[in-house]
């Protein structure tokens, strides 16, 4: 694929394609890699995107419970009360 170099005010740059963003899941931000003769294009994963959703669904459908206990039997909180 070939890509026109473009003028951004003083600035340069190349205009990638709907599809090509859609395809590779590219939204806000990327990654660029520079290697040897390459530059690398990747999309900048975003680790907690759609959690919210995520963790409304797992409410609904009571999978939000606690999997181990916060207190453990034998736990005291003698030293903490000095």
């Amino acid at each position: 694929m070939e890509l026109s170099i473009i003028n951004i005010g003083n600035s340069k740059g190349i205009r990638l394609s709907k599809t090509i963003l859609e395809k590779y899941n590219i939204s806000d931000k990327i990654e660029i890699i520079l290697e040897k003769e390459f530059i690398i294009l990747k999309p900048k994963p975003e680790p907690r995107k759609n959690w919210e959703k995520a963790f409304e669904k797992m409410y609904k459908n009571g999978d939000d419970q606690l999997l181990m206990n916060d207190i453990f039997e034998d736990e005291t909180f003698e030293e903490w009360s000095k």
